[in-house]
């Protein structure tokens, strides 16, 4: 169980904080980077959850849910396996089970819609922009994790790449099936405005 008495600490004064080892790190370190766009990713979903309760309370269940893995995911990516210091506990992982739940997700929502035609203006309904917003953090955070994964030293988990993955088609179908709901997909037309 966490519990926080203090929430400043002074400690990161310094333009450091501390990983889940315990590791000191530069706020500014490709790891930090990773989970801090995660963090985001999630607040984002937040915003959307302002709305997918009026719109459509399954979308909203799954919101919830992928918001707790996002926490999940942080602490995955701030806990390195192969750091400075040793793990003596067992960290908390993102799960192949948490990634199959996205894609059963997918595939449900996905089997009510109409093949796409065109590419998908971000839009529609007020959660499904929100969603779209969400789609684009997730995807930064998949390029930071990647990216980290390339790092010399660094290890990030196949099932956290997958999830992250996942997540960002999970937020784009969730988005298109709000949209087709309402008045359907926002689509982009080539050239429309020349």
């Amino acid at each position: 169980m966490v519990r926080l008495n203090k929430i400043y600490t002074r400690t990161g004064d310094d333009g450091s904080t501390g990983l889940g080892t315990g590791e000191r790190r530069s706020k500014a370190d490709l790891r930090v980077e990773a989970y801090g766009t995660v963090d985001e990713a999630n607040a984002a979903v937040g915003l959307a959850r302002q709305h997918s309760g009026r719109e459509d309370g399954e979308i909203d269940a799954m919101l919830a849910r992928i918001q707790n893995d996002l926490f999940d995911l942080g602490a995955d990516l701030c806990t390195p396996e192969g750091g400075e210091k040793e793990i003596t506990w067992t960290p908390l992982r993102i799960a192949q089970s948490q990634v199959d739940r996205l894609e059963q997700e997918i595939d449900a929502m996905n089997a009510a819609l109409p093949a796409l035609k065109s590419f998908v203006l971000p839009g529609g309904t007020p959660c499904a922009a929100y969603l779209h917003a969400a789609r684009t953090v997730s995807r930064r955070a998949e390029r930071m994790m990647v990216a980290l994964s390339h790092t010399a030293g660094e290890i990030v988990s196949p099932q956290a790449l997958r999830y992250i993955n996942r997540l960002s088609d999970h937020l784009f179908v969730a988005s298109r099936y709000l949209n087709h709901k309402a008045s359907g997909d926002v689509l982009w037309v080539p050239g429309e405005n020349r």
